[in-house]
């Protein structure tokens, strides 16, 4: 077991903007497709903490970040990309001005804003 700070992980994934609105994020964490150190996640109560390997599909690949800190508010992106580091096979890490929609390729297709 794990002990030390840990943050609710819908909390993290909304406050990091890797999901565009909590209501997503929590879907995400319930669509039981997403994983901390490999572990399947059923409850978006689940508690993440900083060193976790997240990762879930996107289409044909798969997206995996690390939690390098623990956010206490939703921040602007350039301050929301310092909790987390982009470990994703094949892709360049996600640029400070990125856009929404460059936020939803990060999100599973279900998930992605129309």
């Amino acid at each position: 077991m794990v002990y030390g700070a840990g943050l609710r992980l819908d909390k993290f994934l909304w406050f990091a903007r890797l999901a565009p609105s909590r209501s997503h994020a929590q879907d995400l964490c319930e669509s039981r497709r997403l994983r901390i150190d490999g572990r399947v996640v059923d409850r978006a109560a689940t508690l993440v903490r900083a060193g976790a390997v997240l990762s879930w599909p996107r289409g044909d690949d798969v997206i995996v970040v690390r939690v390098e800190g623990l956010p206490d508010h939703r921040g602007p992106n350039a301050e929301a990309r310092d909790f987390y580091t982009d470990l994703t096979p094949g892709r360049a890490a996600i640029n400070a001005d990125a856009t929404l929609s460059s936020q939803d390729a990060l999100l599973p297709e279900a998930f992605a804003l129309a």
